[in-house]
């Protein structure tokens, strides 16, 4: 079987943007039970159209019901299951066990994925969940790559999945309780303040003077100790692929549609041997990121190799800018755009699609809705384009970031 590479669908957009880019698979939440809360996630009004989708595409969907379920929340499970049966899902993601009995008994033809939640990562862990009716295992990200092999031969017949790109968090296979101590938010409910990422001050208190504090400061900045690098394994998809993985999983529900697209489509070109896989390499590295690490695939920690956590820089890396998405062509050169981030006439402009590592707008016209030339769009205002570039339905729009200084070729 080949091995499967899945998206994140943080809402219906990112649905299709994750197939258009070539996803096999995509992963997606309901509000109620999600670890990504605040992805935007999907309503009941939206089945119809994720229906049609998935007919058309004939690609898989992963529902995530992942968080720790209360007392009143199984409660509620059982009372949507009418409605969780009306969406069309391969399998379900679960990290509590206390819901398996729900799954098989109201949902026996779906399969059934452990979340990375579980930390899952031997093979004896791999076997009793197995014995328990689940068909994949999401590993913990604390598996190294000779742990995964070690777990595929002994449980062959077993699924096994791995997160190989984005966010990572500095807790245990994501366990954390930090959120929901300092900012009264859960993480294991899918609302994470993502107090891992804050600006600590570092202070010391002399035992004879309690309550002044002097500060410890790092330059002009401050010092992130809980943050961890972001997880790219971009170099190294042969090298999953023959540790026994059967899915390759990018991380980002809650980022943006041109994360969704480029990401998509570089794991795509490496998994497919693509020939000008350099060209669509280089777009994730430009995407916003934190800085890259292979995260513990090739160790276990910083005492036998890289470390994953504390980045040499705080916050994100990014060179381009997301602009919108091309909506339709309405012939001679004209195509209606959906606007994400001002668009200038003065500035050049960038177009990507899933098999279009690159194209140049350096010439061009903005039109407003009634079809008047105009200096700008404006976020979330409807407008036009007009330009000799062969645009499709779906292409990213982009332009260089403001620090940066001159246009890349």
């Amino acid at each position: 079987m080949a091995i499967e590479l899945l998206s994140p669908a943080g809402n219906y957009e990112k649905l299709v943007t994750a197939f258009s880019y070539g996803a096999d698979a995509a992963y997606m939440g309901l509000t109620d039970f999600s670890l990504r809360k605040n992805a935007g996630n999907f309503t009941e009004e939206e089945i119809g159209k994720v229906k049609a989708l998935k007919e058309k595409t004939g690609k898989r969907l992963y529902c995530t019901m992942n968080i720790v379920f209360r007392e009143s929340q199984i409660e509620k499970l059982e009372s949507m299951k009418d409605e969780i049966a009306s969406w069309p899902f391969d399998a379900f993601i679960v990290s509590d066990l206390g819901t398996v009995p729900f799954f098989k008994r109201n949902f026996p033809e779906k399969e059934l994925h452990l979340s990375t939640q579980a930390s899952c990562i031997n093979s004896e862990a791999a076997k009793m969940y197995k014995d328990m009716g689940f068909n994949r295992i999401i590993l913990g990200r604390e598996a190294s790559l000779s742990d995964i092999k070690k777990i595929k031969d002994k449980v062959p017949e077993l699924e096994l999945e791995a997160f190989v790109h984005g966010a990572m968090c500095m807790a245990y296979s994501g366990r954390c309780l930090l959120s929901a101590h300092l900012a009264g938010r859960s993480g294991n409910q899918g609302d994470c303040a993502h107090t891992c990422r804050w600006k600590y001050r570092l202070a010391l208190e002399e035992e004879e003077r309690p309550g002044i504090y002097y500060p410890i400061e790092e330059g002009e900045d401050y010092t992130t100790i809980l943050s961890s690098k972001d997880l790219c394994m971009i170099d190294h998809v042969k090298e999953l692929e023959d540790a026994g993985l059967s899915s390759l999983k990018i991380e980002g529900r809650m980022k943006s549609v041109y994360y969704v697209a480029v990401t998509t489509r570089a794991y795509r070109k490496a998994i497919d041997n693509d020939p000008d896989l350099d060209k669509y390499r280089r777009d994730i590295f430009d995407v916003s990121h934190r800085e890259f690490t292979t995260g513990f695939f090739f160790s276990s920690g910083p005492i036998e190799g890289e470390d994953v956590s504390r980045p040499t820089s705080y916050g994100y890396e990014r060179n381009y800018m997301f602009l919108g998405t091309v909506l339709e062509d309405k012939g001679n050169g004209i195509y209606s755009l959906d606007v994400r981030n001002q668009i200038r006439s003065a500035s050049p402009l960038q177009f990507i699609g899933p098999d279009v590592p690159l194209l140049h707008a350096d010439s061009f016209r903005l039109l407003d809705a009634e079809g008047n030339p105009v200096d700008k769009l404006d976020h979330g205002k409807p407008g036009f384009i007009e330009t000799s570039l062969p645009l499709k339905p779906g292409y990213i729009m982009r332009a260089l970031s403001e620090s940066e200084e001159k246009y890349i070729r």
